[in-house]
């Protein structure tokens, strides 16, 4: 596949504080749906800012369709379709007069796809801006940034304020985009959108990239979530000495820890007690997320480096 979007060592600093993004190389292929993943502070919105030549890098560039970020920014913009984390909006106008306005500007005549989006989503375009909930802004910049079928989207925080229904029709929408050729980059923390569409995910801490991963590869985890019941309680350092073990935790007679690895040594662990029950998950991308930034963050770390998959290895 090739490339649409690249970063290279893309920097910022704000003045005064510490680096908001610290050298992202990242590459985005054509016609992939790609997850941009961290929590608030995590330099999400910068990124997309620095990409759409919002506010300028520190250091390091940005390159979209083959095109320098500053130096044409006006055309990769024109090529884009956008929706930012915060929709401002004429509160005074209807969302019709929004959507016609939008559309003039990109030189459009057909609304019937926007019509069909506005349809599809239950948006009522009579209504000013105004009065309008958080779920229904969040409807209208949708709609703004699909109607003209953008050769690349950039989704900030898109399903933000969408009840359970409607994010199942934003995902739909997400994979006939993707089946119409089109890339998509959506900066998210809702983990269950993201497992459910996106083709790879970038995991973002501190303005640093840690990991950039194939969603099935992150999800099918070289370790388990073990949970062991057993007759008499046991002592957690038993578990704790484990090659392998992580997380655990003793709760009486339950036993809950991550194993990697060959499984004998557990196994030979548990020999001296009476296990009633034993019950393996694979973790969901969800938890995988949250060894990045649970109460032990060197976990994630661990499991980037036995998966084989890293940020330097972003392009596979």
């Amino acid at each position: 596949m090739t490339p649409i979007l690249i970063t290279d060592k893309l920097t910022k600093v704000y003045t005064g504080k510490k680096k908001a993004l610290d050298s992202l190389s990242l590459e985005v292929q054509a016609g992939e749906v790609f997850g941009y993943l961290g929590p608030n502070g995590a330099g999400k919105t910068t990124t997309i800012r620095l990409i759409l030549d919002f506010i300028r890098p520190t250091s390091g560039s940005a390159q979209v369709f083959g095109l320098d970020s500053v130096a044409h920014s006006a055309e990769i913009r024109a090529r884009i379709g956008y929706l930012p984390a915060e929709l401002n909006l004429w509160n005074n106008l209807t969302a019709m007069q929004v959507v016609r306005y939008m559309a003039n500007l990109r030189g459009m005549k057909d609304l019937r796809y926007a019509l069909e989006l506005g349809e599809r989503l239950e948006f009522d375009f009579t209504k000013r801006i105004k009065s309008f909930s958080t779920g229904n802004k969040r409807k209208l910049g949708l709609i703004l940034a699909l109607m003209h079928k953008p050769e690349l989207l950039i989704l900030d925080e898109p399903s933000s304020g969408l009840d359970p229904l409607m994010q199942q029709r934003f995902n739909q929408l997400m994979l006939e985009a993707q089946q119409n050729g089109q890339t998509i980059f959506i900066s998210s923390h809702v983990l269950s959108e993201v497992q459910v569409i996106c083709d790879r995910v970038a995991i973002l801490r501190n303005g640093q990239l840690k990991e950039v991963a194939r969603v099935d590869s992150l999800t099918t985890a070289d370790y388990r979530a073990v949970t062991l019941r057993l007759r008499e309680p046991a002592p957690a350092g038993v578990f704790e000495a484990l090659p392998g073990a992580s997380q655990v935790k003793v709760d009486g007679k339950v036993v809950r820890l991550n194993f990697s690895g060959e499984f004998d040594p557990l196994m030979r662990a548990l020999s001296p007690y009476y296990v009633e029950d034993l019950d393996l998950q694979v973790p969901s991308l969800e938890e995988v997320f949250l060894t990045y930034y649970g109460e032990n963050p060197t976990n994630g770390n661990n499991h980037a480096q036995k998966s084989g998959v890293g940020a330097k290895e972003m392009t596979k």
